[in-house]
């Protein structure tokens, strides 16, 4: 049998990624630097993205789809007057407008972008059209037409206008929503044309902007692999905010063997508000 190259580490890194670098790339970093066996990552950020990047390692990667559905806090500057084929500053000009919104009819716009929407994703994305990626076939000039998707947002904010150019907005959303398309739309909707100059992301899920640590600073030591698990998070970390439902010992062996438990058997232990999902955790109530 081969041997798996690198260390078992389980657990949760929360990393402040630096503009420039793809998700991927930050997440092979880590893992070389931290010698683990297993690493992925807790949802995409673009290359010109900053900000919060939760790298999960061994166990933890069984919890990411959790990560992948919590919520998540953006901030991004809105740039008018031009268009851009990417939807972001790292792409090339398509149009230009000399409209200008003001502030108030950009906030009279926002209510449309607010709680369940369709959303057509950037064609510079990883959505598959057909088998392919779109940003493969937008770089080979087949750009394809791309479908709205559900979205949910749930805050959008108008936080700053240091001039007329730019607007920063603050956003809080669900799984699946696209910045670049968001800012796009808006300045659409006020009947100028717009990109994003600068993307960060301060929350996703349980994991916070203040508990990110900077790449430089995770990859400064002399040996990362020795004092990488300093800064490791519990795998549990990314159930925080999933009710847990008491089970006694048996029931949790009997889940662990994959047979069914009546839900008779478990009145009066059931969150008041599960959501979607809840985790066991063993009981040590009264028989």
């Amino acid at each position: 049998m081969r041997r798996k190259r690198g260390r078992p580490i389980d657990g949760w890194l929360i990393v402040d990624k630096p503009p420039r670098m793809t998700s991927t790339d930050v997440v092979n970093r880590v893992r070389r630097a931290a010698d683990a066996q297993k690493a992925g990552h807790g949802g995409t950020l673009d290359p010109l993205a900053t900000g919060v990047l939760p790298i999960a390692f061994g166990a933890a990667t069984k919890t990411v789809p959790y990560i992948m559905d919590g919520t998540k806090l953006y901030r991004f500057t809105l740039v008018l007057g031009e268009a851009r084929d990417t939807d972001d500053a790292d792409g090339e000009v398509t149009q230009t407008s000399d409209a200008r919104p003001t502030d108030e009819a950009l906030r009279a716009a926002v209510p449309a972008f607010l709680g369940d929407i369709m959303q057509v994703p950037p064609v510079f994305s990883a959505i598959k059209v057909a088998g392919e990626r779109a940003y493969d076939m937008a770089r080979e000039g087949r750009a394809p037409v791309l479908e709205a998707r559900p979205a949910r947002v749930d805050r959008f904010d108008l936080i700053e206008r240091p001039d007329a150019d730019h607007a920063v907005f603050e956003v809080q959303s669900g799984k699946g929503v696209y910045m670049r398309s968001l800012a796009r739309d808006l300045a659409l909707a006020c009947g100028a044309v717009g990109h994003i100059g600068a993307l960060r992301r301060l929350r996703v899920g349980p994991f916070f902007e203040a508990d990110s640590i900077p790449l430089d600073k995770l990859l400064a030591g002399e040996d990362t692999a020795r004092s990488f698990p300093d800064f490791l998070r519990p795998v549990s970390t990314a159930l925080a905010d999933i009710p847990a439902l008491a089970l006694t010992d048996t029931e949790a062996m009997q889940l662990t063997q994959g047979q069914a438990i009546s839900l008779l058997t478990l009145m009066g232990r059931i969150p008041a508000t599960p959501g979607p999902r809840a985790w066991c955790a063993p009981w040590r109530g009264e028989a």
